[in-house]
């Protein structure tokens, strides 16, 4: 605890103790007392909470557009979102800033926000971009990875056969297959260890999403991206880095031609 004796001049002195974590006293005389004026950092939850309201707003609006309520090229009416939220349009906006960083929100001079539209040379750069680092990484975890995280793999595997198959007279569960497709990579990313890598990649496939989950529904293209993963799993089993590196870029390309048509 700092102590200080005065007002005005001390009182900003106070607020730069409190800057530093310290509880700061102003002593002040009065008519023969002394009135205490005290300063406190703010509590963990006080500096977190605006920050968490926009985090939280964010991924909502992010989970919309994924899912393709905001549809791409679409107006974000924000009056509307900050009343259905019931918010201000203050960490509204700050949710918009950081979803125009990923690039899923494109700001608009005097228009403002609006769903990014994916353009066909977006999509190529992109898919070029993720088949590049992920057949890198592929290539390190099948030359790096213990037989445990192989088993990993494995299992996350047997994930997608059962979207893609959940039994004789079912149809393939896309948002399941969607779902545990974004999990094998991100945990094959994770195995390679490149924390870089990783965030480059995470940005680039939010980025994806815009258009990824749609072409899953095109006829054929869970049993083919099936067919795919289990050419990657056989490259990986045989601890054969070149070949699971081209198995995935395989994997990226055929996607690329689904996504695209």
């Amino acid at each position: 605890m700092v102590i200080l004796f005065g007002h005005q001049a001390n009182t900003r002195r106070c607020k730069d103790y409190i800057m530093h974590n310290y509880e700061c006293k102003i002593l002040i005389p009065a008519y023969n007392r002394v009135m205490v004026e005290t300063l406190s950092p703010p509590t963990a939850a006080q500096s977190l909470a605006p920050r968490a309201l926009y985090v939280e707003v964010a991924e909502r609006l992010r989970q919309r557009i994924f899912k393709r309520e905001l549809e791409p090229g679409s107006w974000i009416d924000e009056l509307r979102i900050a009343e259905e939220y019931g918010i201000s349009r203050t960490p509204l906006r700050e949710a918009l800033k950081v979803l125009a960083a990923e690039g899923l929100v494109t700001m608009k001079v005097r228009r403002g926000a609006y769903v990014t539209e994916v353009s066909p040379r977006d999509l190529a750069d992109v898919y070029h971009l993720l088949s590049l680092l992920e057949s890198d990484a592929a290539a390190v975890v099948a030359r790096t990875a213990t037989d445990t995280e192989l088993a990993e793999l494995q299992a996350l595997h047997q994930e997608l056969e059962a979207a893609a198959n959940p039994g004789q007279h079912g149809s393939a569960n896309t948002d399941a297959f969607f779902a545990v497709n974004e999990r094998f990579h991100m945990r094959l990313l994770e195995i390679a260890n490149n924390r870089w890598r990783d965030q480059m990649v995470a940005d680039l496939r939010k980025v994806m999403k815009l258009n990824r989950h749609s072409s899953l529904f095109k006829t054929g293209r869970i049993q083919e991206s099936l067919q795919e993963h289990r050419a990657i799993m056989a490259a990986l089993g045989a601890r054969d880095a070149d070949a699971t590196a081209q198995r995935m870029r395989e994997h990226f390309a055929n996607g690329l031609q689904a996504a695209a048509q």
